[in-house]
């Protein structure tokens, strides 16, 4: 079995019993760190062989993991922290297992994502996740399109070093909408900040430190009202198999327009 197992995001207190007992029984631990992953293994008082495989060689090292599999071993794979496969390498492991017809399976624990969207206070009834956004050119336009188009809460990674730069250019795409920027997740110095953008922006510290997640309740786009032309088409498409009275309705309903008002139209074209 492959065991993708979650792993603190800062506090160490934050691993699960069940993560203890799964690290304590595997006969290999694979990490996107060996570094990283042995602090963890020896504050735990756990050691097992530590094998890299991180975000450039998970795809050329899947083959020995499944031949690892397939031999009967137990693998945990963790990521330096968080959850695998969210915005941090192991999604790549899992498509390997899936394919070859493997058993593998995901313990829970620690989420900068969930840990940031409650503490924010924002909106998160639906949210979207962007993780890092591109740095530059016509991709980067495209996920700062895309976030301005969300209508929810949007969520993404950002380096300290680029925080600032992002949120002037979310504010650019999605206008001064509410915010909240969460620092050092689970660390003595965690601090949320909120606000509007550009009331973070004001906020911030000359120089931020700590990986950061970024927050914006972004507002739904009003939909553009239906055209005329639109009108008719659909009418003079449901007029020929139902009621006049009918496809009134219906073309009202879709279109979300006043029943009399599409219905006077549906009078008028087929006269």
């Amino acid at each position: 079995m492959l065991y993708l197992i979650a792993t603190p995001i800062g506090n160490l207190g934050d691993i699960t019993y069940r993560a203890v007992e799964t690290l304590n029984g595997c006969d290999e631990v694979w990490c996107e760190d060996t570094r990283q992953t042995a602090k963890l293994l020896n504050h735990l008082g756990i050691k097992k062989p530590l094998i890299s495989c991180h975000e450039y060689t998970q795809k050329e090292k899947a083959p020995q993991l499944l031949e690892k599999l397939r031999a009967g071993l137990s693998i945990a794979y963790v990521s330096d922290a968080g959850m695998p496969g969210i915005s941090d390498p192991g999604a790549v492991l899992l498509a390997a297992c899936r394919e070859a017809g493997l058993p593998y399976t995901v313990l829970p624990g620690a989420s900068a994502v969930l840990t940031a969207a409650v503490l924010s206070g924002l909106s998160i009834g639906r949210f979207t996740f962007f993780g890092f956004l591109p740095r530059e050119g016509a991709e980067r336009k495209q996920a700062l399109s895309d976030l301005a188009a969300c209508g929810c809460t949007a969520i993404l990674y950002e380096s300290p070093h680029r925080v600032k730069d992002t949120l002037q250019d979310v504010l650019s795409a999605v206008g001064d909408c509410p915010c909240a920027l969460v620092r050092e997740l689970t660390k003595i110095h965690e601090s949320c900040l909120r606000g509007t953008i550009s009331e973070v922006l004001s906020g911030l510290p000359e120089e931020v430190k700590g990986e950061c997640v970024l927050l914006f309740c972004v507002p739904k786009k009003a939909e553009a009202a239906p055209t005329a032309d639109e009108l008719d088409a659909l009418l003079l498409s449901l007029m020929p198999h139902m009621s006049l009275k009918d496809a009134a309705r219906e073309a009202a309903d879709t279109l979300k327009l006043p029943k009399k008002q599409v219905y006077a139209r549906a009078l008028e074209l087929k006269e």
